[in-house]
């Protein structure tokens, strides 16, 4: 793995601490089990678009799997895998955004979030219920309502957290041909 440098190390390790500690003490109930208003999708969000897929899906495993063993004893691997595709796909589309060249606008603002909004459904509405049901026999209408829930509130968090935090990051990096000779 020639893109695992000791930047990208350091960058999943603090990543994944930083994504324990989101989701342990910045996540807001719904009332629902096991739903939350998280803001960690907000903040996987960015470190995908930073340091790429490899880093946004170690992200997301090893952050999730910490959080789900230190907080309930056992891991949830459906919701574990889930976790780490989300950076995995956000990370893929970092090629494409390039938040480190300082531009982050209107036009890759909306496609940024049309992309999250899909990845988002896609992955906790469809995928995360299906495999509570494979791998845990879980009831079909609780997952997919779960996962429903979880989808719509993942995508509300990235929308406003993720955006503000990306825009942010964007606006501190100097933009290409930005400087002239004089």
């Amino acid at each position: 793995m020639k893109n695992l440098s000791v930047k990208n190390v350091v960058a999943i390790g603090i990543g994944a601490a930083i994504f324990v500690i989101l989701d342990r003490f910045a996540s807001i109930p719904t009332g629902f089990p096991n739903t939350n208003l998280a803001t960690t999708y907000a903040f996987l969000a960015l470190f995908a678009l930073i340091y790429g897929p490899l880093v946004g899906f170690s992200v997301g495993f090893i952050g999730h799997a910490l959080n789900d063993f230190t907080m309930y004893g056992t891991p949830w691997w459906s919701w574990i895998l889930c976790s780490a595709l989300f950076g995995l796909v956000i990370g893929f589309a970092g090629k494409y955004f390039k938040i480190k060249n300082g531009d982050f606008g209107v036009k890759k603002i909306i496609t940024f979030n049309v992309l999250q909004v899909i990845a988002n459904y896609v992955i906790w509405a469809a995928i995360a219920p299906t495999l509570d049901i494979l791998i845990y026999s879980e009831p079909a209408n609780k997952v997919y309502f779960q996962g429903l829930l979880s989808a719509t509130l993942d995508w509300i968090s990235v929308a406003i957290l993720g955006t503000i935090l990306i825009k942010a990051y964007a606006a501190t990096r100097v933009k290409n041909n930005s400087l002239r000779k004089e």
